[in-house]
């Protein structure tokens, strides 16, 4: 093909090929290295933490599923520990209940001693405690009911900051029987060998030899302690535990 005279000559365009990145250079790792992990997150860290104390909380206060721990100025939610239900101990074989003594709601001496003869009803409560105000109508009308009958309730109120507290709470609920005044909880240790320390509320049932025939930790219902008193009520003195 001719050129004019004159024309510049037209370029060659170079087809190059495209540079392709250098590679990168791995150092070898040493055997046994691993890759150190991930720094984690602050609110991680202090996560077992809170997961062990939500499970210390559920183990030590919640029976059965049922309830959570408190305690005096907490808010009042529930108070339950030991295991709940009701255990019912032979004639013949019935722990003898301690023969404890104290002051009274009311400033007055009680002992359990003097009841002798007598179906009593040791109910331990705390003002602060939900399912101790959940049982409380029931205890209230058993306690008119069986009157009559020779039982005698007795409370006692456990580890309340002040006596007004447990006064108040048994103005609220009708409860006419004596209550006796325990904010150290020694009349409930007395009783550790049956009762475990810890379980609000929870009842006995002496016979009226002074033994233990039942024992209830939790709330009682009506239903359950009426059949509980009208067996025993039923009974002779000689039903308690020999010698």
């Amino acid at each position: 093909m001719s050129r004019a005279p004159g024309a510049a000559r037209p370029r060659r365009l170079s087809q190059a090929a495209p540079r392709s990145a250098p590679p990168r250079r791995v150092a070898p790792r040493r055997a046994g290295w691993a890759k150190p992990p991930r720094a984690a997150p602050r609110w991680a860290a202090a996560l077992p933490i809170a997961v062990l104390l939500a499970l210390s909380v559920g183990l030590t206060g919640c029976v059965g599923g049922q309830n959570a721990r408190s305690g005096p100025g907490s808010g009042d939610t529930n108070y339950i520990g030991g295991t709940v239900g009701t255990t019912a101990f032979k004639a013949g074989q019935r722990p003898a209940a301690p023969k404890v003594s104290g002051p009274t709601l009311t400033g007055q001496r009680l002992s359990l001693a003097s009841y002798s003869g007598k179906v009593v009803v040791l109910n331990f409560w705390a003002s602060w405690c939900a399912p101790c105000r959940s049982e409380a109508p029931a205890l209230a009308q058993l306690s008119r009911t069986y009157r009559a009958k020779g039982v005698q309730f007795i409370g006692a109120n456990i580890k309340d900051p002040g006596r007004a507290n447990g006064a108040a709470y048994e103005r609220s609920f009708g409860l006419r029987y004596p209550s006796l005044y325990d904010p150290a909880g020694q009349i409930l240790l007395a009783f550790r060998a049956t009762v475990p320390p810890s379980a609000i509320p929870s009842t006995l049932v002496i016979d009226r030899t002074g033994h233990i025939a039942d024992r209830i930790i939790g709330g009682v219902t009506y239903t359950g302690l009426k059949s509980l008193l009208d067996r025993l009520t039923g009974q002779t003195a000689r039903s308690g535990a020999s010698g």
